[in-house]
């Protein structure tokens, strides 16, 4: 334990002796920390004060070194750990009393700008300025640990009477984004069952010594519901913010072409706004095969390297979502709202490296932009590592690598998890941590607890979201397995660094798989002359793995298990017609496809081993023109969880091939007709039937 306090301590010196001391600016204040919240101008500067970020969490204490054997361990909240996931033990459970717990300690100027949990159990008390001696002094909150990490600005915005159109703007999936600034210090402590939940992440920004700052007071909070609607609006609603006219472009690239477009002599100034839309014969393929380059002042190093559509944190394919500094169309048409400086010059340039031809349309919003020695260059990098074999012995797949001054401001990851396990629980992809390490630190001032606690979610959950901040935009399915693409920009959670920056996230999956995909890109600011460990792409990097034949596996959450192909199932319509049709995304790679119409039925033989209690789980194919339809077995409704009879297999955009979770119910055994009867007409697509 003394080791932990002393890199904690260490994180918050590194902080401090890292900063210009004292600010003459304006004190920081809620206010001015809302104004922050939808300012991606902000980013491109070197931030004044320049804080610095660190991370409280659970992860698991006994990782202390890169080339300790315990660097992967992952008992980081699920109770019972070697040692607990907190700064320092308070009190020792017993005597009936639950122990006490020491999450977060802080000297100084600083402010919360996240929380996250999983669930955390037990009572949080967050002191704002704690003075010695005076337990009530600064007391902002003494109650539910999750309601603080993942729920405060409901309940604070409740009580202060201010009500906001944009329920989502603050609360993001399992994450909370209101900022309580505070001037002297920080204390948070937790009492509750330590072998119980307790997942949580606190992130904090440290200002300089002598930075004012107007703490957090709940009771004032009326005063700043001007800005509370401005930072929900902003968020839920984005905008480049600029009037000027886009300049627009279009081209025409043959296979193996090269298109650019460029202004010389036009800065400083800076794109505010970048449209781009491709057409081609195989669209997705088009989007992974077209590299996309941007490069400010001439460098011969391209600050943006990416494929193209990867670049809008989506990939592959087309997949709509929005968020703060990226929206993805329907229509395929791709926005970019991170701010790109330049002092002189821009270039951008697309090659297209397919076998098709590639239409190209798109445009750029310029605004204006002081070029100074606080100024940034925008840079995003992209890579891949194709055919991974994955297991629980993790690895650190590094993000970026960068060296000089700059800020770290997010990432985006392109799984494809060919697991053949149809449940989250013995597919996951993404049990390890992330690992964030500033100005040359050995231990990381962020570190994680899982993937998905990284990207704001929890409990590897499959459905699809987006927020100004985060989002899960593609799951194709059956639940994690498939392709998955997960999304975070760092906006409140900027990471500066004055030296160096090294991102890596494990990649640690529930059981071992071959042939995984794993593609990422990195979004950061850096100073000019700043250097990074990005290799330049090659044509077989600019590829989509497609996924493989999987063979469905009794296990994790589909341990023992029955499999029965939908094909084998003697499938027969009352009307409609009836096929098996190639699917690349279903596990077999091929599904039984019925064309339904109202009132008709397809009937199936399924297979019941054993008399007793059972689970019918049918993997369906949900798609833009699927059908609404009732399950059946015997000709009895089999009910979802959520007490539905009606399945809707529609989606608005992507096919998916997901679980139908119907509820436990008892059976004889022998060979019983399964019934799918058609409410509103459109496509029924089975893979397989999972019985349990």
């Amino acid at each position: 334990m003394k080791r932990v306090l002393l890199i904690c301590a260490c994180w918050i010196g590194l902080a401090v002796s890292a900063m210009a001391a004292g600010s003459d600016g304006p004190a920081i204040s809620m206010g001015t920390m809302l104004s922050e919240m939808g300012d991606l101008a902000r980013l491109a500067q070197w931030p004044e004060p320049a804080y610095r970020t660190v991370q409280f969490s659970s992860y698991d204490r006994r990782s202390t070194s890169s080339e300790a054997p315990s660097w992967f361990s992952n008992s980081d909240g699920f109770g019972r750990e070697p040692i607990p996931g907190f700064l320092k033990v308070l009190r020792e459970p017993g005597d009936g009393r639950d122990g006490l717990y020491l999450v977060a300690e802080v000297a100084g100027p600083g402010a919360i700008v996240r929380g996250w949990s999983a669930g955390m159990g037990g009572v949080l008390r967050v002191v704002v300025d704690p003075v010695a001696g005076d337990d009530a002094a600064g007391l902002i909150w003494q109650d539910a640990a999750y309601e603080f990490l993942a729920r405060r600005s409901t309940h604070f915005l409740n009580k202060a009477g201010v009500a906001l159109d944009a329920g989502d703007a603050f609360v993001q999936t399992d994450a909370d984004y209101f900022p309580i600034p505070f001037a002297r210090g920080l204390r948070v402590t937790w009492e509750g069952k330590i072998a119980a939940l307790h997942f949580y992440q606190l992130q904090v920004r440290l200002y300089p010594e002598g930075t004012r700052v107007q703490s957090f007071d709940p009771k004032s909070l009326k005063q700043f519901e001007n800005e509370l609607r401005a930072a929900a609006a902003g968020l839920t609603r984005p905008a480049s913010g600029i009037a000027a006219a886009p300049l627009s472009f279009a081209a025409q690239l043959p296979p193996g072409t090269n298109w650019t477009w460029s202004l010389e002599g036009k800065g400083p100034s800076s794109v505010r706004e970048l449209r781009l839309r491709a057409q081609a014969a195989d669209l997705d393929r088009a989007l992974r095969g077209c590299l996309l380059r941007i490069s400010f002042d001439g460098s011969q190093r391209p600050q943006v390297e990416s494929p193209l559509g990867d670049f809008f944190a989506s990939g592959p394919g087309v997949n709509p979502f929005s968020s703060l500094p990226f929206t993805v169309e329907p229509d395929g048409t791709f926005l970019c709202r991170f701010v790109m400086p330049f002092e002189k010059s821009l270039r951008i340039e697309v090659a297209n490296f397919t076998w098709m031809p590639v239409g190209l349309d798109g445009s750029v919003r310029l605004g204006p932009w002081t070029w100074d020695e606080r100024s940034l260059y925008f840079r995003a990098k992209w890579r891949a590592n194709h055919d991974l074999a994955a297991a629980p012995a993790a690895m650190d797949l590094p993000y970026l690598l960068a060296i000089g001054k700059g800020v770290f401001v997010g990432c985006a990851a392109m799984i494809m998890n060919p697991s053949g396990v149809p449940t989250a629980g013995g597919n996951w992809w993404g049990e390890g941590d992330e690992k964030f390490l500033v100005d040359g630190e050995l231990m990381p001032s962020t570190f994680g607890t899982g993937s998905e606690d990284y990207f704001n979610y929890s409990w590897s959950r499959c459905d699809l979201f987006d927020h100004p901040y985060c989002g899960q935009p593609l799951d194709s399915g059956p639940d994690t397995s498939g392709f998955v693409s997960n999304h975070r920009f760092q906006v409140m959670d900027a990471i500066p660094f004055e030296r160096s920056f090294a991102g890596m996230i494990e990649l640690w999956t529930h059981r071992p798989v071959s042939g995984l995909s794993y593609a990422r890109i990195a979004y950061h600011y850096a100073r000019p002359g700043a250097i990074d460990d990005h290799r330049g792409l090659a044509p077989s990097d600019l590829r989509i793995v497609p996924i493989p034949f999987r063979k469905p596996e009794a296990a994790g959450g589909a341990s023992g298990a029955a499999f029965h192909t939908a094909d084998l199932l003697k499938a027969a319509a009352t009307a409609g017609a009836v096929k098996t049709i190639p699917l690349p995304l279903a596990t077999q790679l091929q599904v039984v496809q019925w064309e339904a119409e109202p009132g008709a039925r397809l009937s199936l033989q399924l297979p019941i081993p054993k008399t007793g209690r059972i689970t019918i789980r049918p993997v369906a194919v949900h798609q833009p023109k699927g059908a609404v339809v009732r399950f059946l077995l015997d000709g009895k409704p089999l009910v979802l969880g959520d007490s539905r009879e009606t399945v809707s297999l529609r989606t608005p955009h992507a096919t998916r091939v997901l679980n139908l979770n119907f509820r436990p119910i008892d059976v004889a055994a022998g060979v019983k007709e399964m019934t799918v009867e058609c409410i509103e007409p459109g496509l029924v697509g089975l893979d397989y039937i999972w019985v349990k």
